[in-house]
């Protein structure tokens, strides 16, 4: 018998996307219409959250396997590798190009102060963006359990560009109300360093959809503390094996426990179910619980009067 709690998925995780996507189309759109190479590299950032989060949420081959037995992976799931690796593509070719065009405007020193509006779009974009991560982070906390740092993650590398692409952008306009000529190259230069960003996130997320992510196991005494409070259960007699592995900051726990074989299925089911709901109460940071449950066979004082006496089995408990 396994009892298990699923990993909670993120609540607000499609309209995050579908946020990213509609900033990824206003980013492009205004740096197109304007020649703002800044606004570009927005643009293609967006991009890569919306992808990210596309092939995070692709169930891959292993993930169909367990859920066809009833289960569900636990943890934080690597990426598709199929999906992940076809928009990392694209995103590569867009970070390479855009990288191109920033230098050439560099060494050509055919560099334009960006416009007013321009400037107001790079706000706009980052409201939208807090506005976004506020929602995700009200919705998420609701959640019991749910672990709120890779979205915090998330929003801070997503922050990172667009103070990047907000400083480019202001600096070149100061340059041109400054009169420091030099200043207008701060734009193309925020281009190149929001495209080398997405680079390293397009290798991170290439990196992590092949060869996954480690999941070490707990401290020994993290471990021990696990068995003693399953233990404490009404019902349970003894742990016979108990395993707590961390998958980035979620924890997994499988257990096997053995009770009174003279119980029926539907008293074992209940003592199950009350060591998982312990641990799920005592440890916030646990999100998958699985219990085993087998009959406890160390003889008195469940052994059956009927048994032979000649039996080897132990008359008390060991």
């Amino acid at each position: 018998m396994t009892r298990e709690q699923a990993v909670i998925p993120a609540p607000t995780a499609w309209p995050g996307i579908v946020g990213d996507i509609v900033l990824a189309v206003f980013l492009g759109t205004v740096g197109l219409l304007y020649g703002s190479l800044a606004l570009l590299g927005g643009a293609l950032y967006s991009a890569y959250d919306a992808a990210a989060g596309v092939a995070a949420r692709l169930p891959g081959p292993g993930n169909l396997r367990l859920r066809q037995f009833g289960l569900t992976p636990t943890g934080k799931e690597a990426p598709e590798p199929l999906p992940t690796i076809f928009f990392s593509v694209f995103l590569l070719m867009g970070a390479v190009e855009l990288g191109i065009a920033a230098f050439t405007d560099i060494a050509e020193a055919d560099t334009a102060p960006p416009e007013t509006f321009v400037l107001a779009a790079v706000l706009l974009s980052m409201a939208l963006r807090e506005a976004l991560f506020q929602i995700k982070m009200r919705s998420s906390r609701r959640k019991a359990g749910f672990d709120l740092q890779p979205i915090v993650e998330k929003h801070r590398h997503s922050l990172f560009s667009s103070v990047i692409v907000l400083a480019g952008v202001f600096g070149a306009m100061g340059g041109q109300a400054w009169d420091l000529p030099a200043m207008v190259y701060l734009e193309p230069s925020a281009a190149i360093l929001v495209a080398l960003h997405v680079l390293f996130q397009v290798y991170r997320l290439v990196k992590r959809s092949i060869y996954g992510s480690s999941a070490p196991q707990l401290r020994e005494e993290d471990a021990a503390s696990l068995v003693e409070t399953v233990q404490r259960v009404h019902g349970v007699i003894t742990v016979d094996d108990l395993k707590a592995q961390e998958n980035g900051h979620y924890v997994t726990v499988t257990a096997k426990i053995c009770v009174n074989p003279k119980i029926t299925v539907m008293e074992a089911n209940d003592i199950a179910n009350r060591a998982k709901m312990l641990l799920l109460n005592r440890f916030s940071h646990i999100t998958d619980v699985r219990i085993h449950v087998a009959p406890y066979e160390a003889g008195y004082p469940y052994k059956s009067n009927t048994e032979e006496s000649d039996s080897d089995l132990p008359n008390l408990l060991q």
